[in-house]
């Protein structure tokens, strides 16, 4: 019998595509002159059902550029609005991306493979449409560690360099990223179609398909747009809380930046707090701290109202005051929703039982004297752990003035912590700023030594290996306030 050749990604049929015309352009990804595979994600290569030396190959390659696709695949830019730090954008879209395709991997989950850089789409509106090798590499590296912290993300399957040079403020190597997601449905995705398109069956065709991707059992609801909501903000509540427990600072939480799904997109202005502040700001352009570490569930809230609005002639066609009210419990309780998984999440830092704690104030006493002395965030968690095994010193590295921690300490370990519950949770290892940094500026000169290193380390966050102190240690005293860049 003859043998089938095997696919170089086993692509499934496209359902964005086939469920939702009118959100897409069909559009086909720019030639790159001279294609270099940078990084290739084996394992997650390996989960989607692909051999990852096949996509080493020049097919492979070519595939990963959108260059080389197979026959009866449609390749689209998607469509979507948003309100971009607060200012309306009625056509944003895939401005230098494409949906590749939809992949069922070997537990026949649906994934996006998207190309971003591939060039200029209908979306583009005045952008070049191509990215730099130093961002897309830094959402490779963010998108593993927070994979690696438990966090839902969304995840880069390769990053391919063009051969061609990109005009920023200097000319820089290009790139293409491929990523995987498990949609790229937004809260922006569902403004273009009310705000923009004014399409009513556009709208239900979107949220049925939403719901059946990512939160079936909305379907059965008496109300399905009312579970879509009340779904999407429980998975944005519990993300929100689990970025700000190990210091994670989106940067840019536009609408079109949430997704439908709850997993963490788009990795630009993106970094993770040294000294706790919940005023730390990392984007060059958020002057107003609109997005802060501390700000972002407000945000999330804020965010979850558009979706709403956007619901609303789904819920109680012709009666908009009604519609409002089945929906404001929903935002009105995201509040709560993110504190119990704030106050959860930090019970276990402190590796102390979820739920009411016998003191409730410890936490918020604890992130006092954080701010105060301006204690590192990720440091300080591991050295409590060694203070809960009974070494009383293990604070004096990291604190200015440990006998001001004197009376909290009594307070907590009259509460029994369990250490071993704190050093799950706690990371040893994150994404520090002044590391990647580095990691990136020889990267984008040709060595990708370094960033290979700090991927190995960011990607086992949780216990200590020998020789890796330094990937330990705060920034250094000349580092200075670290901003980031949106990388287009």
């Amino acid at each position: 019998m003859p043998v089938t050749a095997r696919p170089l990604l086993p692509f499934a049929e496209q359902s964005y595509v086939r469920d939702l015309e009118g959100l897409y352009e069909p559009w086909a990804a720019a030639p790159a002159p001279a294609p270099e595979l940078l990084v290739l994600n084996d394992g997650l290569a390996a989960e989607l059902g692909a051999d990852p030396d096949v996509l080493r190959r020049r097919d492979g390659i070519a595939l990963l550029l959108g260059t080389g696709v197979p026959d009866g695949l449609s390749t689209v830019a998607q469509g979507y609005a948003g309100h971009q730090f607060g200012g309306w954008s009625p056509r944003l879209g895939d401005g230098r991306a494409l949906l590749l395709g939809e992949v069922l991997d070997v537990h026949g989950r649906r994934h996006d493979i998207h190309l971003k850089g591939s060039g200029r789409t209908p979306f583009a509106r005045g952008g070049d449409g191509r990215a730099a090798v130093g961002p897309m590499l830094r959402e490779h590296l963010v998108g593993e560690a927070m994979h690696a912290l438990g966090i839902p993300t969304t995840r880069a399957l390769a990053v391919v360099a063009t051969g061609e040079p990109v005009r920023r403020e200097t000319l820089l190597p290009g790139a293409v990223l491929a990523r995987v997601a498990a949609s790229h449905l937004r809260v922006g995705t569902f403004q273009y179609v009310v705000a923009t398109l004014r399409d009513p069956g556009l709208l239900r065709r979107l949220t049925d398909h939403a719901i059946a991707r990512h939160h079936p059992t909305a379907a059965a609801a008496e109300v399905p747009a009312v579970a879509l909501l009340d779904a999407v903000a429980a998975a944005q509540a519990e993300l929100v809380a689990r970025w700000m427990l190990v210091g994670f600072v989106h940067g840019v939480m536009n609408t079109d930046n949430m997704t439908i799904s709850g997993e963490s997109i788009d990795y630009g202005p993106c970094a993770f707090i040294d000294a706790y502040d919940p005023e730390t700001v990392f984007s060059s352009i958020d002057h107003g701290g609109r997005y802060a570490f501390g700000a972002q569930p407000e945000i999330a809230q804020w965010n979850l109202a558009r979706l709403a609005e956007s619901l609303l002639a789904l819920v109680e066609p012709g009666d908009q005051q009604a519609a409002v009210g089945a929906l404001m419990p929903i935002l009105e309780a995201f509040p709560d929703r993110f504190l119990a998984a704030w106050r959860d999440g930090m019970h276990a830092k402190l590796g102390l039982p979820a739920g009411p704690a016998e003191d409730e104030s410890i936490v918020d006493d604890l992130l006092t004297l954080l701010r105060e002395d301006g204690v590192d965030w990720t440091s300080a968690f591991r050295a409590l752990a060694r203070v809960a095994r009974g070494d009383a010193d293990a604070l004096a590295s990291i604190v200015p003035t440990q006998e001001r921690f004197a009376g909290w300490l009594g307070r907590w370990m009259a509460l029994a912590p369990d250490p071993d519950v704190m050093d799950r949770v706690n990371p040893l290892y994150i994404p520090r700023n002044h590391l990647v940094e580095d990691a990136l500026t020889q990267a984008t000169v040709g060595d990708l030594a370094p960033y290979h290193r700090l991927l190995d380390v960011v990607t086992h966050p949780f216990h200590k290996r020998p020789g890796f102190d330094a990937y330990t240690a705060p920034a250094p005293p000349g580092f200075g306030d670290h901003v980031t860049y949106c990388g287009t």
